[in-house]
């Protein structure tokens, strides 16, 4: 290897590092963190399957090919989240005595950095190095609201995610790719535990909160991606990516009341049964200057399930108290860009999305009160020098005003989690998120092949 590819692979190695170090929670889209892209952020990541971005490698592997040498992309993104509560009559916490609130904003803002690095080894064969975080959750509740056995003090969800890949390019018009998908993840989940006591008990309404239950496991999963690009003319790109779901293991120690003045820790595994992502993606360029972008991304949420934590005796927890009942459907995301090269250092982009939310009425919490949204965004590149080019991104995010009914006529799976807790809102919210990028080739490009004209 030269001197060139060793000091790349030690940045890569460095970012990676500098990745692990800071990165903190994030949550959007059910438990799925979609910005991993400071040049696709500016596109509401129309198009990023199919390449125009060392980045476009997280969603697929093949786009590799594109990127000629050795090279590294690292993106920051910072998600300054918006939640706030507003529990309604019927909620066991609204009436007398307790007469519990709502809450302000309960979203945490995060930043989720992604590290990127591809290696050419000869004229048809790539690898490359991806770390992540694509799934995460930071919230933070007050103790005593009105749905506080839904959610209470702070619960944070943290992955990280490496992926080694390999692409080839099988000739001019085709590549295809693939790599392993390496994951370590943190939970922290907190909530209210309430218990029945008996009545007619004025001016107690039946239930008497006791303490918080903290469930506290990390744990190892792991998973494959593959991916194909077609050029099937000069001026379109198309890209399909598919990177698999995981089956998360955990484990830890479950720490609940186990009566109005003891609190016991118990043994607690589980498995969440995260999805797997198929992107595709459209780019075609239709003057020297403007490129169209298109993406279509389906997520199969619905293999979540119900989740069950193991290890904690019956004879203290109910079991019902040890389901979480995620229950999601199949999420999906639609969005449209373009891109326009304004001169020889700077690249404008702008693009619109509209996302269906996995989470439904049927099964929403406080905890994860996501809903359908609309995607708006605006980015640009500009070429430093010296191999060096910068992007900047801006998103935000309108999110659908968001009922929440977890109660016995509702068919909410979380009210036999709670022993009968009832609790009835609405939340209303929104994202802003911004990104920013450098990336860097570290060798030489190639210098073009000069020919003399030939005469007879």
């Amino acid at each position: 290897m030269s001197f060139c590819g060793l000091k790349a692979v030690l940045l890569a190695c460095s970012g990676i590092g500098a990745f692990l170090a800071a990165t903190v929670d994030a949550n959007a889209g059910g438990l799925a963190v979609h910005e991993q892209s400071a040049y696709g952020q500016g596109t509401s990541f129309a198009g990023i399957a199919a390449g125009g971005d060392l980045s476009g490698m997280f969603w697929n592997p093949a786009v590799m090919t594109q990127f000629a040498g050795i090279q590294s992309s690292v993106s920051t993104s910072v998600i300054f989240p918006y939640a706030s509560n507003s529990p309604s009559a019927g909620s066991i916490y609204v009436g007398l005595p307790y007469a519990y609130g709502g809450t302000s904003n309960t979203g945490n803002a995060a930043l989720v950095p992604s590290v990127y690095f591809s290696y050419q080894l000869n004229p048809n064969l790539w690898l490359g190095m991806s770390v992540n975080s694509p799934f995460g959750l930071s919230v933070s509740f007050p103790e005593l609201w009105a749905g506080r056995d839904y959610a209470a003090g702070t619960s944070n969800l943290t992955t990280y995610n490496a992926t080694p890949s390999v692409a080839y390019r099988i000739n001019d018009w085709i590549s295809v790719g693939a790599g392993v998908q390496i994951q370590y993840a943190k939970m922290a989940f907190d909530h209210g535990v309430t218990v029945p006591v008996p009545c007619p008990c004025p001016p107690s309404p039946g239930f008497a909160p006791v303490g918080d239950a903290y469930l506290s496991t990390n744990g190892w999963g792991y998973g494959f991606t593959a991916g194909i690009t077609l050029t099937p003319t000069s001026a379109t790109t198309i890209g399909l990516g598919y990177r698999s779901g995981i089956d998360q293991k955990f484990s830890g120690t479950l720490a609940v009341p186990t009566s109005l003045t003891t609190i016991g820790s118990f043994p607690a595994s589980l498995t969440v049964n995260a999805p797997g992502i198929l992107s595709l993606g459209v780019r075609q360029r239709i003057d020297p200057r403007w490129t169209l972008l298109g993406t279509v991304e389906w997520t199969n949420w619905n293999r979540i399930g119900t989740s069950v934590i193991s290890g904690p005796p019956l004879t203290v927890v109910p079991a019902a108290a040890l389901n979480l009942p995620f229950q999601y459907q199949d999420g999906w995301l639609f969005s449209v860009g373009a891109e326009y090269i304004a001169s020889d250092r700077l690249t404008l982009r702008t693009g619109v999305g509209y996302e269906i939310s996995p989470v439904t009425d049927q099964v929403r919490t406080p905890l994860i009160p996501d809903n359908d949204r609309f995607w708006a965004s605006v980015g640009a590149s500009w070429k430093i020098g010296m191999g060096i080019t910068a992007d900047l991104a801006y998103s935000h995010l309108f999110v659908r005003s968001t009922p929440i009914n977890i109660s016995a006529s509702s068919g909410n799976p979380w009210f036999a989690t709670t022993g009968g807790v009832t609790y009835i809102g609405s939340v209303e919210s929104h994202v802003d998120i911004l990104s920013i990028g450098v990336k860097y080739r570290w060798d030489e490009p190639a210098a073009p092949v000069k020919t003399g004209l030939i005469t007879k």
